[in-house]
């Protein structure tokens, strides 16, 4: 599945969809879920026509309101395979990246897997004041993930995949917590799900696999400092909004050894770089503290708005969509 919608990610979104047609392990179907946008949608369904009819890509609107969450759960309402993959619509999958995802799925116990993404930086190289341990404000992995297949408490959502049936079990993605149009840059309903549904499902298993890659842009106006704060900022909101879901236990478990571990090794690690004359040591050193403040900030004003009843969200049932059941292709049936 991959969620769009803007015209201006055109050449994106047929390089996203361009990559998942192209996988070692096929997939059932390629769904393109368009955020309200008309013109957006009229031109994916001309340009895939004739993938259309022969079942390989599907267009299909968002069905709820405005913004991420909703259109994941268009398409996961509609989707026909047994396991459902997230790509982002400005990022490329590498040729073996369901097939890792599918091998993991051969444990009863997995219900989701998340893989690895890698910043490909407008300017061609990454600015050298930003740290890998915040390259979660451009939504790939950062420092401080685990290597390997691991268990983690949580997936990333523009690269993931998660069974059918754990849908059926916790529910879809929260709407009113992540991306709504041109709403501050809030995240985290992958979060909110990933723990739902470990609640739900007692002994579910939640991996990352880094050996499922893609590659995911990143523009020149992400790689400002006008940016990191303001992502940063929207990112403590957003773990306001988890807590509130959650409980502050679970929603910020995995927050706490970030903060207290890999955050602090950041800094010492920049400050050295600059003491031995590497460029962008202090610079790096920096932006962590400032990440961290700017995302303080955020919780704390996300906590104060949350008790003032001024932040709703819902976190329903997907529903089921009037779309009929195909024969299953692969070994489980994968849809992109």
């Amino acid at each position: 599945m991959i969620c769009v919608y803007t015209e201006d990610r055109w050449d994106d979104i047929l390089a996203a969809v361009d990559s998942v047609r192209h996988q070692s392990l096929p997939a059932l179907e390629t769904l393109l879920v368009v955020d309200h946008n008309a013109a957006l949608l009229a031109r994916l369904g001309r340009e895939y026509r004739e993938h259309a009819a022969r079942g390989e890509v599907r267009v299909l609107a968002n069905a709820g309101p405005r913004g991420l969450s909703a259109g994941r759960n268009t398409g996961i309402a509609a989707a026909c395979g047994e396991l459902v993959a997230f790509l982002d619509d400005d990022a490329v999958a590498e040729r073996e990246w369901l097939r890792f995802f599918d091998e993991a799925y051969d444990d009863p116990r997995v219900l989701a897997v998340g893989g690895r993404t890698i910043p490909v930086w407008a300017s061609g190289s990454r600015p050298g004041w930003f740290p890998e341990e915040f390259d979660w404000v451009v939504g790939c992995t950062y420092r401080g993930l685990p290597h390997g297949r691991a268990r983690v408490r949580n997936v990333l959502g523009g690269n993931a995949s998660f069974r059918r049936t754990a849908f059926d079990a916790a529910g879809g993605f929260a709407t009113g917590i992540g991306r709504d149009g041109d709403k501050r840059p809030l995240g985290c309903e992958e979060t909110e799900l990933c723990i739902r549904l470990a609640s739900a499902v007692p002994g579910a298993v939640i991996l990352i696999d880094d050996r499922s890659v893609i590659h995911h842009k990143v523009p020149g106006v992400r790689t400002r400092l006008g940016y990191f704060r303001t992502r940063t900022y929207a990112e403590g909101l957003s773990k306001a909004l988890v807590a509130r879901s959650v409980g502050a236990e679970k929603g910020l478990a995995s927050e706490r050894r970030y903060t207290t571990r890999v955050l602090p090794a950041g800094v010492v690690r920049g400050v050295r770089d600059a003491l031995r004359g590497r460029p962008g040591g202090l610079g790096r050193a920096c932006a962590i503290v400032a990440g961290v403040t700017m995302t303080t900030a955020g919780y704390l004003v996300g906590l104060f708005r949350s008790r003032g009843g001024g932040v709703a969200f819902s976190s329903g049932p997907v529903e089921s969509a009037a779309v009929p059941r195909t024969a299953r292709t692969g070994p489980r049936g994968a849809v992109a």
